[in-house]
């Protein structure tokens, strides 16, 4: 098992985020993940810088830690082409420590192009094309492309690393995971769902087993009362599950549709508080459904530092335990 650290745009500004990666490195965490967002899911998270400049800068920080993007949409926003591009320059800058995740988007994030959100079927056809032509362009050499959703004129990354950057793509059910269990090399999951990575390596076949990444939030405090209060506050939209949020298209919408959910109900699904073992619990979900690495979000952008002194000390020294 690998455990990682979450540098969650939604919750801080960028120079803190920096500060934040090397401190997680320093911490003992393996890997650190990136949200890629245009817009933080609630107003009282506050922040939402671009990620790309945020990752260029944490590759000068860190010198030992993986890095990815958890995830990257590169369907209206980006197109895929200039995806590859930033994928390839942050794998050179960073001497080969990253890895690409991808996934299929939200309205939230992708409406502000004007050019209209397509219904769930069509994003992953969008995905997988896309997809087709970022690892056309690792392979090196020009790159035509004429797809159903993207054309590609003569594209070639001038700047290629040695080691080519792996592609992780998000996947939520058997229908995903068919479409992408051989394209990719990794897999991506947001919740420990029974059977999910068996089905993904069951689909590989006879190809190499790959990573499985999934993603836990939690809100770690001295007052766990606090903790129950932040994590309403900032994370309640967490609980609509992402066929729902998938679909919102900005922070009013997400406040609306949370309007009733309860501090109780919030610290129901999150672990809060100063305990390791009710993080420990939800953890164990995702190690027995068969994930290979687990990054953990701590909410609260000014909670950082209290969270990591506790992760040193005394919860990444009982995940390997765990794990």
């Amino acid at each position: 098992m690998r455990w990682g650290y979450t540098l969650m745009t939604e919750q801080a500004g960028p120079a803190q985020l920096v500060r934040d990666a090397a401190a997680a490195e320093q911490a003992g965490f393996d890997f650190e993940v990136i949200s890629d967002h245009y817009s933080p899911w609630l107003d009282s998270q506050g922040h939402s810088p671009y990620a790309w400049s945020v990752l260029g800068a944490v590759t000068q920080r860190t010198e030992r830690v993986g890095l990815m993007t958890y995830v990257t949409c590169p369907l209206i926003r980006y197109h895929p082409a200039v995806v590859a591009q930033k994928a390839a320059t942050v794998q050179l800058l960073s001497d080969n420590r990253f890895t690409l995740g991808l996934g299929s988007g939200e309205n939230l994030n992708e409406h502000i192009t004007a050019a209209g959100w397509p219904p769930a079927n069509i994003r992953h056809e969008m995905l997988d094309e896309a997809v087709q032509i970022i690892s056309g362009l690792f392979d090196g050499g020009y790159l035509n492309h004429s797809g159903s959703h993207y054309r590609v004129d003569s594209a070639k990354l001038w700047d290629l690393p040695e080691v080519r950057v792996p592609i992780a793509v998000a996947v939520s059910g058997a229908q995903s995971v068919a479409r992408f269990a051989l394209a990719a090399d990794a897999m991506i999951a947001v919740e420990p769902e029974p059977g999910l990575c068996e089905s993904w390596d069951a689909s590989r076949g006879n190809h190499s087993p790959t990573r499985k990444i999934g993603q836990l939030p939690v809100c770690w405090d001295q007052d766990r009362d606090a903790a129950v209060a932040r994590a309403h506050e900032q994370f309640r939209w967490f609980g609509g599950g992402w066929k729902v949020n998938a679909e919102l298209p900005g922070p009013a919408g997400f406040a609306g549709a949370t309007q009733f959910v309860t501090p109780e109900d919030v610290a129901a699904s999150i672990p809060c508080g100063p305990e390791v073992e009710p993080i420990l619990k939800s953890v164990r979900e995702f190690v027995d459904a068969g994930f290979t690495d687990v990054a953990l979000v701590q909410i609260g952008g000014g909670h950082q530092e209290e969270f990591l002194g506790f992760a040193a000390s005394t919860l990444l020294p009982a995940l390997r335990e765990l794990g």
